[in-house]
């Protein structure tokens, strides 16, 4: 029924969620820095590293809910999706966005790894723009890893703006 398990492999979805091949490690980019680093604003960019971790949580959140059929209504506004504030209050807050992103993409890793009965199962639509595609649990797996993927370059690009990269996890430094 879902033509993207054949051109897109479980083995390779699961090596991207944590960063293998060309991609970074999501957790090595954000584990090591400091509340005030997450938070820093860099001219002319939209997000601190703070918002983007935030905004990614939001998003796997979301998708595992939708996967496991608990749905939450889309938003309204992309801005739900992202925090209020460009930095953490405090050590304690960001420690916590790192802990659940590390988690989170457990969560997903796991759900990856399930057999082709769950992977090919149709994750309903929520009111958002998914709503004119039919949907698999693979393809939105799939989906997280590509949204993920963006803003984890993202966070590359703020941490080498900053002198901070590479991560002590590792990185390509070219």
């Amino acid at each position: 029924m879902y033509a993207e398990r054949a051109d897109m492999p479980v083995q390779t979805l699961i090596e991207l969620l944590r960063g293998k091949g060309a991609h970074a490690d999501p957790v090595a980019c954000v584990e090591d820095l400091s509340p005030e680093i997450a938070g820093r604003s860099i001219e002319h960019w939209p997000h601190t590293i703070w918002q983007l971790v935030c905004h990614m949580n939001y998003w796997m959140e979301y998708e595992i809910n939708r996967i496991h059929g608990n749905p939450r209504p889309y938003p309204e506004h992309a801005a739900e999706s992202w925090p209020v504030n460009a930095a953490p209050v405090d050590e304690g807050e960001w420690k916590a966005a790192v802990a659940q992103f590390a988690n989170l993409l457990g969560q997903l890793k796991t759900i990856a790894a399930s057999d082709s009965e769950v992977l090919e199962r149709p994750v309903l639509p929520t009111g958002g723009p998914q709503d004119k595609l039919s949907s698999s649990v693979h393809a939105v797996l799939w989906q997280l890893v590509s949204h993920n993927s963006y803003h984890v370059g993202q966070i590359a690009m703020i941490r080498r703006a900053l002198g901070v990269w590479p991560p002590r996890g590792g990185g390509d430094t070219w």
